[in-house]
């Protein structure tokens, strides 16, 4: 067989006649997978993503249910564990008081830690029952020797507070967490409180956990709800207020109602020292030291309380950058730890059967794995390319009834932000893609998944910078403020907004067009704080 005849045979007719125009050949290839391969993919995609959505949508309800029982039935957390406020004993004295360490991992925290440091040695407590422990892994010797000063300045004052350092950062945060333990002074310490270097306690927190500690054995932690400063500093803090309050006034309370579980926030909390030891103590081997100690503990049979009644306040991250590295960190380690646990999880003989499917599938699987994919993958890549390939149509039911019921659900933990809701739904869709990146990251064990940075704080940087005289020139940093795969994706929604609006039939152009929008203003780093290098 002649070179010329095997090609014929193997290329259709119809193409030969094309062959000198590429841009018509591709068509012709497109057009002969479209239904034999293009299709069916989309089709299996649409059906996948439907199933994820039904199952985010029966959690979400699920958990809008139990959340109105407790509160139509008051159950109150001293109705559900005993209470008993601390009272002194004459005889006794302040020995009747447990040994409480309370602990502040810091690295590099120019502007907040004076904050942090001053409310942990404002708390009220005898003041021979309590130690500061200040956690110092900073790596610049100016802000080292500022730290130190600040804890001699309070030790002066009688205040019983360590200034610990290590001569490395191994484990970071769990790191120096594990290493603050080991100090021989923390052995005669009943109870453990932690607060991240932008944490603020009342005066009165210990007051207000201690008892549920004190008078309930199998209960390892309590768990404070965080109260945001800075909410109303810019618009990305308000939407970070709204994710943030549904995790709290729903996740946390439903998890503490019914199953005495829920994952520790990793500060703004009080740990019984049993449990944490009885556990395994700080682990390292994901970026969510707090989640993995809290799945330990309830390994172990112990108990969780969430008291949302109790605040602590405390900074959100408002530059876009800072944001990112936290919900990379947030996204990548709940997934890694899935897949290191999930089989200790099933063969535990400790907790019951239901509690196993609570943490495997509701904890896990819905809200950590499928509420990313299914939010980036089915808003932003399967039902947009439905558009091009008319042949796949989605549900009305699939595309607007279950997305907005789980919208309305999500926003009921704040009120005062109802108005912001269509601006909250692109940004959490735009967020979406680095959460199902780093949730694949960590299911994979990629090459980020360790990848631990702190999250910025600005503190008072704005007020300080407004007072200075800036200088002309500007230090633009290229990767600081463009970020390509948000423009990748908003240049893909627009052109599918643009080839539905002239073209197409399923009318998803404003929705297109909106979140493409919201895709280039973060593409262009247009969220959140701006602070400039000078």
């Amino acid at each position: 067989m002649e070179l010329g005849d095997s090609t014929t045979s193997v290329i259709p007719d119809s193409f030969m006649g094309y062959r000198d125009d590429i841009t018509m050949q591709m068509s012709m290839v497109l057009d002969q997978i479209r239904a034999p391969l293009i299709v069916p993919v989309l089709r299996l995609g649409v059906y996948i993503c439907l199933t994820m959505s039904v199952m985010l949508f029966v959690e979400r309800v699920y958990m809008g249910i139990v959340i109105s029982l407790v509160k139509l039935f008051g159950r109150k957390p001293d109705k559900r564990f005993k209470y008993e406020p601390m009272k002194d004993d004459i005889e006794l004295g302040n020995s009747v008081y447990p040994m409480v360490l309370v602990q502040i991992p810091m690295f590099n925290e120019r502007e907040v830690y004076q904050l942090s440091i001053g409310a942990a040695c404002g708390l009220s407590w005898p003041s021979d029952r309590i130690v500061i422990q200040v956690l110092d892994d900073s790596t610049d010797p100016t802000i080292k020797d500022l730290v130190e000063m600040e804890c001699s300045r309070w030790a002066s004052k009688g205040v019983n507070i360590k200034y610990e350092i290590r001569d490395n950062r191994k484990g970071y945060k769990a790191g120096a967490l594990k290493e603050g333990m080991k100090k021989s002074y923390v052995k005669s310490c009943d109870y453990v409180a932690i607060f991240d270097a932008d944490f603020q306690p009342e005066p009165d927190f210990l007051w207000r956990t201690v008892p549920y500690l004190l008078h309930n054995p199998k209960l390892a932690l309590v768990q404070a709800r965080w109260k945001f400063v800075n909410s109303d500093e810019c618009l990305m803090t308000r939407m970070q207020e709204m994710s943030l309050d549904y995790h709290f006034t729903v996740e946390q309370e439903v998890g503490s109602s019914t199953y005495a579980f829920f994952g520790f926030n990793g500060t703004a909390g009080i740990w019984r020292i049993s449990a944490l030891n009885e556990a395994g103590g700080w682990k390292d081997r994901t970026t969510v030291e707090d989640m993995d100690l809290a799945v330990r503990a309830s390994l172990k049979g112990w108990k969780f309380l969430y008291l949302g009644s109790l605040k602590v306040k405390n900074e959100l991250p408002s530059t876009f950058k800072a944001y990112r590295y936290q919900q990379h960190r947030w996204s990548c380690g709940p997934a890694n730890l899935f897949r290191k646990m999930a089989f200790e999880i099933m063969t535990n003989k400790n907790v019951t059967l239901w509690k196993k499917v609570h943490v495997i599938y509701s904890f896990f699987v819905v809200r950590k794995l499928v509420a990313h994919i299914v939010t980036f993958i089915f808003y932003c890549v399967i039902l947009p390319a439905t558009v091009l390939v008319p042949e796949v149509s989605v549900p009305k039911w699939g595309a607007v009834y279950i997305p907005s019921v789980i919208t309305l659900l999500n926003a009921v933990g704040t009120p005062r932000s109802l108005h912001l809701m269509v601006f909250w739904i692109l940004f959490e869709n735009v967020m979406s893609l680095h959460r199902t990146k780093a949730t694949f990251i960590g299911l994979l064990e990629g090459g980020r998944v360790n990848e631990w940075i702190v999250t910025e704080k600005l503190g008072d940087v704005k007020a300080k910078s407004a007072t200075k005289t800036p200088k002309k020139v500007l230090r633009f940093r290229f990767g600081d403020r463009i970020h390509v795969l948000e423009l990748g994706v908003g240049m893909y929604l627009l052109f599918v907004g643009c080839y539905d609006a002239f073209f197409g039939k399923n009318h998803y152009y404003l929705y297109l067009f909106a979140q493409a929008i919201a895709f280039f203003i973060a593409g262009f780093g247009q969220i959140g704080t701006i602070v400039p290098n000078h």
